[in-house]
């Protein structure tokens, strides 16, 4: 006869069985660990995912991407960034299943959180198919719902900024075309101003190498090599959305990237017109002692051959330019006598072109004022004359803070009208040692924007004097004034009735100068009511700004006018 087991007996027996199996983590998918906030809701939380590795990123970012097939869900994410051990071995394409801490890390300056799993234990699990690559055909109106997936943009970005590449191995892209300061294309504090920033940042995204590292020597995404011109067009653009070190949208590109080129205007620009006058920041043009020695100087080349290379790309432009009158700036204040840097440059330019060559320069002599830096006026003696005197204007605010500005008048034969010449170079918006009005506004316009606009008042009031004595009231303001088209120190020119050259002559959208992936203008050509009735036509050679810092003189070196300066050169053509 068969026994029923006691509850004692029953007991007895599942001790001697041991524990129980535990249940495995439930997996959650990797939107619900996301969620659709900024922050997510499992914040401090143990969870456990199961996706697959898109990028492995440790050496450079401290951890790798991962994604899932997706929950359901597209208002939220379905990549998750993840901090393993460097040890942990995984490769693309492989899937895990990870138990971590889930954590909101800071993403550098901005309030913005980069939502990380802190992973504990990490397990190799069977492949099932590729999670899919989202598809962009425009900006998405939710980056946050891609933060870690990858992603490809099937429009074209237009490259707008290179100036990171080098220091962070990153670029600037936008949707739609380039980005412009808001300041070139809208007065300060205005309502059009915030829409300008509001569009640029929503059009705005940065192309980045996966690494953290300063001064990479190559980035994985571009040929060894490779020089870009800003306003390239960028096509089918492969990377992981993220949003760490300024909050801004960055792509961590998987893929190399295809480069459309823009082309380089290899010819200069010509303009209408018996007269032509240019303008051309020459980004701190210094020549030593003057005798092949003195280097490193305070500012510019560094060696006798930078300075030769400098110059050699300086002289180029110059001459390319084929102007009658040049105004310069950044020149070595160092006198007008043999060695001094603008006669240095003037020999140069007359090299080879005759027994004295044509080219001479405007002596002050002295200064203008006592900067570092100053700025300098070129003539042509085949072609103009000088009428009257040099004048400068060296009462404050020029000298400590703006360049003394140099008048000169001229006559193109001996029949001509006579015209002013007038080279400027206006505080720039540094904020070192700036207070008071001087202060950053935050509204666009940099630091000492109030001593601008005091220099645009003197200026003005200035040039009212007749300080050549050539008695012409037909006169041209040339230079770098640090202002934007929309800025106060412009606006008050244009009050004062000087008139914008390029505005006059039609050009659309004119720009001399890229600053973090910004487009605009800081120099000018503005024209008394006389000039601009004989102005014929303007134009830029955008031989600078959008190159690459690299094609420069302290770099490869690239042969001809390229990055001769980070200022684009003018050019003006105007009746005799």
């Amino acid at each position: 006869m068969r026994r029923t087991p006691t509850l004692l007996a029953l007991a007895l027996a599942l001790a001697c069985a041991g524990p129980a199996l535990a249940a495995p983590p439930a997996v959650l998918p990797i939107g619900k660990v996301q969620g659709n906030g900024a922050r997510s809701a499992h914040e401090g939380k143990t969870v456990t995912i199961e996706a697959a590795v898109s990028a492995d990123l440790r050496e450079g970012l401290g951890g790798i991407f991962v994604q899932d097939a997706g929950d359901g869900d597209a208002g939220t994410s379905d990549g998750l960034f993840v901090q393993l051990p460097k040890d942990q071995a995984v490769q693309p394409g492989q899937w895990l299943r990870i138990t971590g801490t889930v954590q909101e890390l800071p993403a550098g300056k901005s309030d913005n959180r980069l939502t990380t799993l802190q992973a504990d234990k990490v397990t190799a699990i069977a492949a099932r198919p590729a999670p899919a690559v989202t598809v962009l055909q425009d900006v998405p109106a939710n980056w946050e719902a891609l933060e870690g997936m990858q992603v490809r943009i099937a429009v074209p970005l237009t490259l707008a900024g290179q100036d990171g590449l080098s220091r962070y191995g990153e670029l600037t892209a936008a949707f739609g075309g380039r980005l412009w300061q808001p300041s070139e294309v809208a007065a300060a504090g205005s309502p059009e101003q915030a829409a300008v920033i509001a569009d640029n940042a929503r059009r705005r995204i940065r192309l980045d190498d996966g690494s953290s590292q300063r001064d990479p020597r190559s980035v994985p995404y571009l040929a060894e090599g490779t020089l870009l011109r800003t306003g390239a067009q960028l096509t089918d653009v492969q990377g992981i959305v993220d949003q760490r070190f300024d909050g801004d949208i960055r792509l961590q590109l998987t893929a190399p990237l295809t480069v459309a080129e823009a082309q380089r205007p290899q010819q200069p620009p010509t303009v209408a017109g018996g007269l032509r006058i240019a303008a051309f920041n020459l980004e701190n043009y210094f020549n030593g002692d003057g005798k092949g020695g003195g280097y490193p100087t305070l500012r510019g080349a560094r060696t006798a051959e930078q300075q030769a290379a400098q110059q050699a790309k300086l002289v180029t432009t110059i001459r390319s330019l084929n102007a009658d009158v040049a105004a310069l700036m950044e020149l070595e204040n160092d006198g007008y006598g043999p060695g001094s840097a603008i006669d240095q440059l003037v020999r140069a330019i007359n090299e080879g072109q005759g027994r004295d060559g044509d080219w001479a320069f405007v002596d002050a002599g002295h200064g203008p004022g006592d900067n570092p830096i100053r700025v300098g006026i070129i003539y042509r003696r085949s072609k103009v004359s000088p009428v009257g005197r040099p004048a400068v204007l060296e009462r404050e605010p020029f000298g400590e803070r703006s360049r003394v500005p140099m008048a000169q008048a001229f006559r193109m034969g001996r029949k001509g009208t006579p015209f002013v010449v007038v080279a400027n170079h206006f505080k720039s918006k540094g904020c070192s040692e700036a207070s008071g009005a001087d202060a950053d506004r935050n509204d666009g316009q940099g630091c000492w924007n109030a001593t601008r606009v005091e220099s645009a008042r003197l200026l003005n009031a200035w040039l009212q004097e007749d300080p050549t004595g050539s008695g012409s009231k037909d006169a041209v303001l040339l230079g770098d004034f640090n202002a934007y088209a929309m800025e106060d120190p412009i606006r008050q020119l244009a009050a004062d009735g000087w008139q914008d050259a390029f505005k006059l002559a039609g050009v659309q959208q004119p720009y001399s100068y890229v600053y973090n992936g910004l487009t605009g203008r800081l120099d000018h050509a503005l024209l008394s009511p006389g000039m601009a009735a004989r102005l014929k036509g303007a134009a830029e050679w955008h031989t600078n700004a959008d190159e690459a810092d690299e094609a420069g003189y302290q770099g490869r070196n690239v042969p001809g006018p390229w990055r001769s300066s980070d200022h684009d050169p003018l050019l003006l053509g105007f009746e005799p």
